[in-house]
This record gives C-alpha cells, sequence and structure tokens, in this order.
C-alpha cells in the first residue's frame, strides 16, 4: 500500500481499536537523529519520512516534550491541538488536507499517522509553526532543530528540502498511447467492484482495497476511473442532503471515518489518472424496503416524488423540484471535490415497467404536450441541460457525460436510427434522446453502452459504432465508446476470446471522433476472464 496523507483516515481508528501499525520498512532500515538546541531526542518510534510526499513524521511526544508545546488528543472529536508558548494554536484533525493555524486554514502535504501505537505528526509543519528552524543533513540523516532565542543557522536559516527514505521503487508506468481516455466504470452498488462487504465499517481495508484496484487499473493501461459516488440516491461523500451509502458499513446513514470520495480522489490523481464522479440520477433504491433507508433519504423525506417500477423505487423525472434535487447532490460534489467529471448513466425512466407518472403528467404539463412519451423525454431533456449548465458555471474545467444505452432508436423505427435490431432502445423505451443532447452541445462527452460483439447480428458493434462516430461528427461531443468485459466466457455469440475487446479497439482507430474507451467493470478486467488483463496491458503497452 502506498503511504499518503490519507494514511491519517485509518490512524485514529486503529488508535481507538488499539491496534499498533508496523512502521515502514523503509523506516526501519534507516535511523533519523533529532537534534534540537544541541541535544539528542531519544524516541520509542523512530522519525521517518513518507515517500513522494517528502515529509518527515516525529512521535506527538516530541512536540510536547521537547519543544516546549502543550498537546491535546480529542478522541471523539479526532482532533490533534497543540499550543506553543508563544500563543500559537495549531489543529489537525483525522482525515484533513489542512490545519488550522490560530483559525487560519493551511493546507498539508501530511497529516497525523499512526505507527507502533504513537501518534505521529508532520516535524516540519509543526516546528516551523512554533518558530523553529530545520535543517536536514542527507549524508549523517540528521534533522537539527533551532531555536531562534538560541541561535540562527548560518546561512540565515534556509531549509533544504526533506529527501524521501529509500523504498521499494513503483512499478514502471504505462506508456502512453496517444492521448486517448481509457477508463473503467467501479461500481458500488451490490459492493460489486469497491468496497467489499468484508471491509463494512472497516476503513483500513477499504482504503487498501481501493489503492490495489487502482494500481492493478494503471497497470493493464486505464488513465481514468468512473467512480459510482451516488448508488442509490445515497452517498460515498459527506452530504447535507442525502445519507451515507449502506454500501459503505452495510447500513444506510452510517458515516464511516473517513471521506471516501476525498481519499480516492487523491490516490487517483497520485497516480496521474482521471477521477469522474458517477451518479445514478434517478434510482432511489434497488429494492421497496423502505424501512431499511435513513431516516433522511428521499423517499421517506419526499414520498411523492417516488415510483415503485419493477420492483424498485425511482425519484419521478417528472416533478421539476425532484430533478432540482438531483442536481442540489451532485453539486455538493461539484463544488466540493476535486474531480475530472461528472458523469451519469443512463438511469432516466426504467424500460419495458410500468411506470405510476399519470399524475405529474397532468399536474406538471406547462407546455401541454400531447403525448407522454414525449413529455418524458422532455423531462429528461430540460435536467440534462439544466445540470450541464450549472456544472460549467461553477466549474468551467470540468467535463460532463452521459452513458445511455447503445442502441438510440432501430433504422425500422427511424430511418436516421443504427441498422440494429434492438428490443430496447434509448430514445423510446428510456426516454432519453441523446441526438438532441448532442446537437444542441448540452453535453461534452458521449459514452454509448456498445455492449455487443462483433458478430453479434442483432446490434454488432462495428454497425453501432459507424452510427454514434457520425452522429457526434462536427458536434464538438467527444466519443468515449463503452465496453463489456463483463461478457467475455458467456455463451453470447462473440465473447469466447478476449481477442474480442483488442478487435474492438482496433476499430475504433477508423474514426477520429472516437476519444477513448471504458470498460464495465473494474472487477471483470481484474479477473483477467480469457487473459483480458494480460491483453489489454500487451496493446496498450505498444
Amino acid at each position: 500500500m502506498k503511504l499518503g496523507k490519507w494514511t491519517i483516515a485509518l490512524l485514529f481508528t486503529a488508535m481507538c481499536l488499539m491496534v499498533a501499525a508496523p512502521v515502514s520498512q523503509a523506516a526501519q532500515a534507516t535511523a533519523i537523529q533529532i537534534i534540537m538546541n544541541g541535544k539528542t531526542i531519544e524516541s520509542e518510534v523512530s522519525p521517518y519520512i513518507i515517500p513522494k510526499v517528502n515529509v518527515t513524521m516525529v512521535p506527538l511526544r516530541i512536540i510536547s516534550e521537547e519543544l516546549g508545546a502543550s498537546v491535546d488528543w480529542n478522541s471523539p472529536k479526532q482532533l490533534v491541538t497543540i499550543k506553543g508558548s508563544e500563543g500559537k494554536t495549531i489543529s489537525m484533525n483525522s482525515g484533513s488536507i489542512s490545519a488550522e493555524v490560530n483559525g487560519e486554514s493551511i493546507r498539508l502535504d501530511a497529516s497525523v499517522e499512526v505507527k507502533a501505537g504513537r501518534a505521529m505528526v508532520p516535524l516540519r509543519f509543526v516546528s516551523e509553526q512554533l518558530g523553529l528552524t530545520v535543517d536536514w543533513n542527507q549524508i549523517d540523516k540528521k534533522i537539527t532543530l533551532t531555536s531562534k532565542t538560541v541561535t540562527d543557522p548560518p546561512d540565515g536559516g534556509t531549509v533544504p528540502p526533506e529527501p524521501s527514505l529509500p523504498t521499494q521503487p513503483d512499478p514502471d508506468p504505462m506508456p502512453e498511447a496517444g492521448t486517448k481516455l481509457r477508463g473503467a466504470w467501479v461500481s458500488t452498488v451490490y459492493n460489486l467492484d469497491w468496497p467489499s462487504q468484508s471491509s463494512y465499517q472497516n476503513a483500513v481495508k477499504q482504503m487498501g482495497e481501493y489503492i490495489s484496484l487502482l494500481d492493478e487499473l494503471q497497470a493493464m493501461g486505464m488513465n481514468a476511473v468512473f467512480v459510482q459516488v451516488r448508488p442509490a440516491s445515497d452517498a460515498l461523500y459527506p452530504s447535507k442532503l442525502v445519507p451515507w451509502s449502506k454500501y459503505l458499513s452495510g447500513v444506510q446513514g452510517l458515516a464511516p471515518t473517513y471521506d471516501p470520495l476525498a481519499f480516492m480522489i487523491e490516490e487517483t490523481h497520485k497516480r496521474k489518472m482521471e477521477f469522474h464522479a458517477w451518479f445514478n440520477p434517478f434510482r432511489a433504491s434497488v429494492d421497496t424496503k423502505i424501512d431499511q433507508l435513513a431516516a433522511n433519504h428521499v423517499a421517506k423525506q419526499q414520498p411523492d416524488w417516488i415510483v415503485n417500477a419493477g420492483g424498485k423505487l425511482y425519484i419521478n423525472p417528472g416533478i421539476p423540484q425532484a430533478r432540482q434535487h438531483i442536481i442540489d447532490t451532485i453539486m455538493e460534489v461539484v463544488n466540493g471535490y476535486d474531480i475530472d467529471g461528472v458523469h451519469l448513466d443512463d438511469y432516466f425512466y426504467p424500460s419495458n415497467v410500468d411506470f405510476a407518472d399519470d399524475a405529474a403528467f397532468k399536474s406538471y404539463n406547462a407546455g401541454s404536450i400531447k403525448t407522454k412519451a414525449d413529455w418524458r423525454r422532455s423531462n429528461i431533456n430540460a435536467f440534462v441541460r439544466q445540470l450541464g449548465e450549472t456544472i460549467h458555471k461553477a466549474k468551467p474545467q470540468a467535463e460532463y457525460g452521459i452513458s445511455p444505452f447503445g442502441v438510440w432508436r432501430n433504422k425500422s423505427v427511424d430511418s436516421t436510427g443504427s441498422d440494429t435490431k434492438a428490443g430496447v432502445t434509448a430514445y423510446d423505451n428510456m426516454y432519453a434522446d441523446v441526438r438532441t443532447w448532442i446537437q444542441n452541445g448540452w453535453i461534452d462527452y458521449v459514452t454509448p453502452q456498445i455492449y455487443w460483439s462483433l458478430s453479434f447480428t442483432a446490434a454488432r458493434y462495428d454497425k453501432l459504432v459507424d452510427w454514434w462516430a457520425q452522429e457526434v461528427k462536427g458536434t464538438g461531443v467527444d466519443l468515449y465508446i463503452g465496453h463489456s468485459p463483463y461478457k467475455l466466457g458467456t455463451k453470447e455469440a462473440g465473447w469466447d476470446s478476449s481477442k474480442e475487446l483488442i478487435n474492438q479497439l482496433e476499430y475504433n482507430k477508423k474514426y477520429q471522433e472516437v476519444k477513448g474507451d471504458v470498460f464495465f467493470s473494474a472487477k471483470d478486467l481484474r479477473k483477467n476472464t480469457l487473459g483480458i488483463k494480460d491483453a489489454l496491458r500487451t496493446y496498450y503497452s505498444k
């Protein structure tokens, strides 16, 4: 597991459980000596340097006993407070990427950790805030702390950067194959990809699982992840509007001891990979067990917005206030996190089930649209457009894209549709008029789920890529293709070899409109069915 400042989120959980974490091998291999005003400071736990961020960590006891500061650990609030002799107060929260110094927020490169049962704090940051100078001697592995009241360093206190200690080298990064996006969907619903059910209420294990997932995806050539942060009108981040997801703990509404979204974004960006926050827009719950929902879940707060369709609960897209609620929840993430994009899947209206929205059709049809089908499409259009405008106003650099069902309309129904015979289409069954979104530039990219092989006659992969490439041509909307490694090894035509997906990637080269590929889902790549992991690694390393 790579160490970084988000290790703090698990450290105080470990402290409360009285679990002593082992010091890193690098720290054990190299002893660091600390000299304070000419005196060698002894420590039960060896100081160490966190790789990558190059921050020296020391036991909290050194701060209190050797630097003359008072320290306090507030377990319920997971808060360390350090008070210096000159009135300066430093506060550092578990999981926070910043510290408070006399009320001013200052960003941290690393926060508190627990090693060998001791709280460890960033030495340079704390020392300099307390008025000390810090010098590092690379050859002798010696840190010298000097109080300005004793003597200043002869060079005026210039502090060289802290080098990292010897560590195991990271695997060589995959060579870039152009600038195309190569992503994987990471499903949290049903704990499909992350986190595992065995990690419920275990921040340490959840963090480790995500890091392993990222490392595996990057090793096979992925440079982006699309992580499901709103699986069922809940959240994998602290929200003022919706409850914590049950897929973190097994119980909806139960808060974890860290911020999973902030952690995932940071670990993803460390690897120079993109992080797209994936939202299920209108799914309220995967079942109808309302008694198991948190008190602040939308199904309990706004029951008039909810439709039971096919044994699942949906938020009614025909109610303007309901659509705005979803936009508000998404904007919590846009405004609060350093995401690279907002990603929606095809959870609009459910297909091939009755959807009881007659009352909404009568009450919210200001345009007097004649057919319910057209009214439903207008509701989704209004949502897609408004969400895009809101995102781009708040964060212009963030990409906004949608992954619709792979067939817009069949040619037999609409002469401008694709040469397919799909039993379900985005336009007619999910009321997703993707063509309108593209032509009006309401989205930045589209990722159709083309989950069929090159030999599946009813909806052939190549014919659908042909259609979508022409659909986005000249519009400025990028086209990413959604692939289905989950079908490898199944009996459906064409999925008896991993070469199928490689052939699809090769076919995409035919069109400059195809800007990348996204695979559903991470677990199906990691299982390496029919050698797909190895095949992708070889393909992307060329």
